[in-house]
């Protein structure tokens, strides 16, 4: 068995174990923000599958002779824990108490310096967290070391979410609750997912969570985004190609199916695909084989398919644009994620993440929100949803001079796409309106300095595919240097 204390895995372990040690660190502080019980378990388990580990304990040890006076563990499910552990780590607390976290495993490999030294850092945090639940007095001393959040709201795990598999996906409310119970059903099965939303719904967090849940946990999650590559290079990208298939193929490369065999590949914008590439993609669904481009030799993979898109494929199917056996394909089980107006309940939980992680990137400290400005929040409609509303907090913990946060009230540059209809828009005609906004204030430029395709972050082909979809044209009085721009 290969562990996770050698080589580059080594490395990983440990900046997986830092990474939890940051999330509690991050994590609200109130001495009855953190259930314990339920999170030192799921650490545990975190910490073991970093390692590639049989188990993981924590004990807590009388200092006078080292007898063990509680213990909590996770174990793989068929494997007793061993006597000797494979890698230890003590850190001390108060009254004569010593805390040990171990894992272990089968195997002899050593483990390095760095990966210890995580560990412990991990386990003084541990320590802290507890010995404050437990007596409020050293609440003030462990307040000089971890950060304060003022008004957080009270973080509570529930059983059925883990802070590994469910990571960043933050809030309680009913429609999130419903989208992670499906996540839940569908996660240990190889069935294909479809994941509906709009934009800034998080849909690749879900499709990680997906991933992390399966039987395929341990193999590659790869993310490609149909909509940033150019149709002359997806294929390429989805496939691979050998030496020689074209121009500047001076070696063969292995494709984004290749790199996730055994794993999931999450296709997002999946709408976005060329009639070509859909039709190869129907292949790999039914047969799991494919070619690499410019080779005639088959290859088989095992790669399950979780797709997103906030487009709507019944409509791009019986237009033609979509092929109907691939949608039900790739439909096979649908997952709608809510809105961000749909779960408003969550926005506050979402603030006090986005300012405990941001905070001290930027240089501020922040220990107060006002209800009102949650309120303020609660009654916007968030056409960018989550991703929306983390550009807004920044905005604000920028324009915020002291402890407070204030929001930045600047009106936005560009106007509501709804506003020239005068009702409410389709996702699509409001990225259409978007688009051509931004074609519009780089004067229909696609190229050079200040073009419109590096300020919507689009590959220049990629824009001129979209505003041949949309049906976006340059007016003739335009002074826009790009030769390239397509007249419809």
């Amino acid at each position: 068995m290969t562990t996770a204390v050698s080589g580059t895995r080594g490395d990983e372990a440990t900046v997986g174990i830092d990474r939890l040690t940051c999330s509690l660190v991050a994590a609200p502080m109130g001495r009855d923000s953190l259930n314990l019980e339920s999170l030192i378990p799921d650490l545990l388990r975190q910490v073991a599958l970093l390692f590639d580990a049989d188990y993981a304990v924590l004990e807590t040890l009388a200092t006078s002779n080292d007898r063990v006076t509680g213990r909590r563990a996770w174990s793989r499910p068929g494997v007793a824990m061993g006597q000797e552990h494979s890698c230890t780590v003590v850190s001390s607390g108060k009254g004569g108490v010593s805390y040990r976290l171990a894992v272990g495993w089968r195997g002899s490999e050593e483990v390095a310096d760095a990966t210890r030294r995580a560990m412990r850092g991990l386990t003084n945090v541990i320590v802290m967290l507890t010995e404050r639940q437990a007596d409020p007095a050293v609440e003030e001393a462990v307040g000089q070391q971890l950060p304060h959040t003022g008004s957080s709201p009270v973080w509570t795990p529930r059983e059925s979410w883990n802070t590994d598999e469910f990571e960043n996906i933050i809030g309680d409310s009913p429609a999130l609750r419903s989208a992670i119970s499906r996540i839940d059903q569908v996660a240990p099965t190889d069935a294909s997912v479809m994941l509906l939303g709009e934009t800034g719904t998080g849909k690749e967090l879900f499709a990680r969570a997906i991933h992390n849940r399966s039987v395929r946990s341990r193999k590659p999650f790869v993310s490609v985004n149909c909509a940033a590559l150019p149709s002359t290079l997806i294929e390429t990208e989805l496939f691979g190609h050998v030496r020689g298939a074209f121009t500047g193929a001076v070696s063969a490369r292995e494709g984004r199916f290749e790199i996730a065999d055994g794993g999931t590949l999450f296709l997002d914008e999946i709408g976005d695909l060329p009639a070509d590439v859909q039709a190869k993609l129907l292949r790999i669904l039914q047969e799991g084989e494919f070619e690499r481009v410019g080779s005639s030799q088959s290859r088989r993979v095992d790669v399950r398919i979780v797709a997103a898109t906030h487009h709507d494929l019944e409509a791009a199917m019986n237009q033609g644009r979509f092929r109907a056996d691939l949608y039900y394909r790739l439909n096979v089980f649908p997952i709608v994620l809510p809105p961000l107006r749909q779960r408003a309940e969550d926005i506050p939980r979402l603030v006090w993440y986005f300012v405990n992680r941001r905070q001290r990137a930027l240089n501020r400290k922040f220990t107060n929100i006002p209800a009102t400005l949650f309120a303020s929040l609660r009654e916007r409609s968030w056409p960018g949803n989550v991703r929306e509303l983390q550009n807004v907090i920044e905005r604000a913990m920028i324009h915020s001079a002291g402890d407070t946060l204030v929001l930045d009230e600047t009106p936005s540059t560009l106007p509501p796409a709804a506003a020239k209809g005068g009702g409410a828009a389709t996702l699509e005609e409001m990225e259409r309106q978007y688009v051509q906004d931004a074609l519009q204030r780089c004067r229909w430029r696609i190229n050079g300095r200040g073009n419109a395709a590096e300020t919507l972050g689009l590959h220049p082909n990629t824009l001129r595919n979209r505003m041949k979809k949309f049906g976006i044209r340059r007016p003739q009085s335009s002074t826009g240097d790009d030769a390239g721009q397509p007249s419809a």
